[in-house]
């Protein structure tokens, strides 16, 4: 009796079903990594900013004039200007080309604005982008 040598195969049909439960899974939570404070952002006929690689850091600004930023574990806390330009220039000095954005509420004043873009330039933020929302949905 001849005996046969059976080569072991590997099914890779379960591996292409994983991988697309993995795939339709970050087509999903994409979006919501991309998140700030709620704000009511100005509207603005605008072109968008070119997708960039790097996550931008965004410093946020209430109604109130509050100040917070997407970093660290509470991004919900209010931050003084101090602390926000700090921990910005810690982050810049890691990656200087890192985008950095303002969201301000359409009720703060165009000053105060002008403060935290000041601040952010003095931290090293070689640029500041302004976000705002489309008037289409209007």
């Amino acid at each position: 009796m001849r005996r046969r040598r059976m080569l072991a195969e590997i099914n890779v049909v379960p591996y292409i079903d994983v991988m697309l439960v993995l795939l339709v899974i970050f087509m999903v939570t994409a979006p919501m990594l991309m998140q700030g404070v709620a704000v009511d952002l100005p509207k603005a006929d605008a072109a968008p900013v070119k997708d960039q690689d790097a996550e931008p850091l965004i410093v946020s600004i209430d109604g109130r004039g509050q100040l917070f930023l997407n970093l660290g574990a509470n991004e919900k806390q209010a931050l003084e200007l101090a602390t926000v330009r700090q921990r910005v220039a810690a982050v810049l000095r890691r990656t200087p080309n890192k985008p950095v954005l303002v969201w301000g509420d359409r009720k703060v004043a165009y000053g105060d604005v002008v403060v935290v873009m000041t601040a952010l330039q003095e931290a090293g933020a070689p640029s500041v982008g302004l976000v705002t929302e489309s008037p289409a949905g209007d």
